[in-house]
């Protein structure tokens, strides 16, 4: 068993070492061509930072390991608000952009909403993959659009972070489609071995796929949002914090489970406690962003450790769902503590906003 979990962390490191290398070439090749900054951040990095997530779904969904899929997305993108951003905005409260509460945030309730609908009949067949798909096309034509627009602070700031404009070498070029290729490679690697030591750990534990997917594989395959988001607030540059996190979210559902609708040979089956209990939540922290972001235009560190307190409230619930078996129970103990905890943060934070006005 040692050896299952020293290649599960070992998959784990190829993947994330995958997707630098991923990123950093498609990225240096991008600015090299005269690509703004700030699309190369919404685009190119967005789908760089959610490579491991794809690999491991195309994986286990051409494996027929359909729970590890969907489990991986859902886990991911709860990850990546409750974590992610808790633990980002612990190190540095985090100022929320206009762009993100107006237009983005709600998005992301809408795509999950989307999700949920296609999930009713308890399977996501090619036809909701295709619709997935198109989705994630349509945003990403709303996203250059809306890159026009920004305004140049923004600008700058991605700018600072992803590299201007400059005139492309041979050398260079060579290096960067190097940096692509061999991270492509890597991707491909790491997967194979973290899907196939997940399910043998899945075994020798005694739960189902679904649970090491919703928390170990989430957690590690989000490993590129949390190094991304983390190191640009530590920057001062929360634009790109809270970007990539709402970014990845986005296409996690409309990129990675539409793929993995489409791969899969009988279509991702959507487990009944599934409905009951994940797809759920992680609608209701997509809901619950709208007003945190919204009132004060910011996440206080405050705000920060009660996001955290709530993955670890989750994670909680999952393995006690694990063990006992029992989806209302443990979906009732998260909505007993989730909902008034957030009623209360919200009432004093908009109290507080108000009298500085």
């Amino acid at each position: 068993m040692i050896s299952v979990i020293l290649f599960f962390i070992l998959g784990l490191v190829v993947l994330v070492l995958g997707a630098d290398l991923l990123v950093r070439g498609a990225s240096r090749l991008a600015t090299a061509f005269g690509v703004s900054p700030l699309v190369i951040g919404l685009t190119i990095v967005a789908i760089g930072t959610a490579s491991p997530e794809i690999a491991v779904s195309l994986k286990s969904a051409a494996s027929g390991q359909g729970d590890l899929t969907l489990g991986n997305v859902l886990g991911s993108n709860i990850f990546n608000i409750l974590f992610v951003l808790g633990i980002t905005s612990i190190i540095t409260p985090i100022i929320i952009a206009e762009q993100i509460i107006r237009k983005d945030a709600p998005i992301v309730l809408g795509v999950s909403l989307l999700s949920l609908a296609l999930a009713l009949d308890g399977k996501l067949g090619w036809l909701d993959g295709a619709l997935l798909l198109v989705g994630l096309v349509a945003y990403t034509f709303f996203v250059l659009r809306q890159s026009r627009a920004e305004n140049r602070a923004v600008q700058n700031e991605f700018a600072q972070e992803f590299g201007k404009t400059g005139t492309p070498s041979a050398k260079g070029i060579i290096t960067n489609i190097g940096f692509i290729v061999a991270g492509l490679g890597l991707l491909v690697i790491g997967s194979d071995w973290l899907v196939k030591s997940a399910v043998r750990i899945a075994k020798f534990l005694g739960v189902s796929e679904l649970v090491i997917g919703l928390t170990i594989v989430a957690a590690g395959t989000s490993l590129p949002e949390v190094a991304t988001s983390v190191i640009a607030a530590l920057k001062k540059e929360s634009d790109i914090a809270v970007g990539n996190a709402v970014g990845s979210n986005i296409f996690n559902l409309l990129g990675v489970l539409g793929i993995a609708a489409l791969v899969a040979p009988d279509g991702v089956t959507v487990a009944t406690r599934v409905m009951q209990f994940d797809l759920p939540v992680m609608i209701f922290v997509a809901l619950v962003t709208l007003p945190i972001f919204y009132i004060d235009n910011r996440i206080s560190r405050t705000e920060g450790g009660l996001l955290l307190a709530y993955y670890i409230l989750y994670v909680t619930c999952v393995v006690l769902r694990a063990v006992q078996s029992s989806t209302f129970t443990t979906a009732a103990v998260f909505a007993a503590i989730f909902v008034p905890l957030t009623f209360i943060t919200l009432v004093v934070k908009a109290i507080k906003s108000s009298r500085k006005f």
